[in-house]
Parts: structure tokens; sequence; C-alpha cells
């Protein structure tokens, strides 16, 4: 993705909720960063909630242990449709080194849809910036359907700012 593509997508306000089922925190610490005054996701309309009630964007990161399999599945139900869900990581893309765990009911696909995958170990900022895009992109396509569905004009937002 370019640029320009990023630039003109990610103005549209996402609220997201995190959801670590099993990793080693790096990939959390990749997101704080993300968050941080350096690279400042908030200035694109990014916002962290505290309820899958909330959220727009699932950021799931680690593969699925089985203590967080069900919780995972409840956290998903919670949120309103449309959803998306981002992987981030590659222990949660495929399982990593700890595939073959007694511990592990697999990777986050197995147990819940995917949308994003952004891969790395951790991932860098930048390809989190750049998932988030993806994911935009792919909430506006579902928001189109969805309204075009209903009958309803969609119209996209201006700017960062949330809808209250």
């Amino acid at each position: 993705m370019n640029l320009q593509t990023m630039l003109k997508v990610l103005p549209k306000s996402l609220w997201v909720f995190t959801c670590n089922s099993g990793s080693c925190n790096g990939c959390d610490i990749e997101i704080v960063a993300t968050l941080g005054p350096r690279y400042d996701i908030e200035r694109f309309g990014m916002k962290l909630v505290g309820s899958p009630r909330h959220a727009d964007v699932l950021l799931v990161t680690g593969p699925v242990t089985t203590f967080m399999n069900d919780k995972l599945k409840r956290i998903y139900a919670q949120m309103p449709d449309p959803k998306v869900v981002l992987v981030i990581g590659n222990c949660g893309c495929s399982g990593d080194v700890f595939y073959e765990s007694y511990s592990l009911d697999g990777p986050v696909d197995n147990i819940i849809p995917v949308d994003v995958y952004i891969s790395g170990c951790p991932p860098r900022p930048e390809a989190i910036i750049e998932g988030v895009a993806k994911a935009v992109m792919k909430l506006e396509s579902l928001r189109n359907r969805t309204d075009n569905k209903n009958g309803h004009e969609h119209r996209p937002s201006e700017g960062g700012e949330a809808d209250d």
C-alpha cells in the first residue's frame, strides 16, 4: 500500500480493542509504541477502547491458548457488526515456534475469522499502521455492503473525529 492511499484511508476513525491471547508481550509493546508520540496513530483517528462493545476493530496478539479460547470467542461475539479482526505477529498468524504446544488451540484463524494478518516477531509499528489502513478499507467495504442492503446511502465521515 502506498503512502497516498494510506493518507486517504487513515482519517477514518477506528475504535480498537486489544486482546492478548497468549503472546510474549512483544507485539503488545509494539502496539503501545504505535500509540506513543513517535508514531501517534491517534492523529489518524485510532483510539483504544476498554470494551469490545464499543470497538470496530479487534487486535489480537499471540497464539490462542486453551485458557483464552472461549474468552476470545466471547470478545468477538460482543463486538457490534461490522467488525474487523487484525492478528498481529507470527504467533497469532501461524503459531510460529509454539505451533505444536500442548496448551495451544491454534492460531487465531482457527478460533475466529481474521481479516488482516500482520506478520513479524514482533512487527514494526509501520507494519501495524499499514495493517490498520487495510482494516479501515475492509471496514468501509463492509459498511457499504451493509448500507446498500438496508437501502441507505453511505457518506464517509470527514476528518479523524469519532461520530457521537
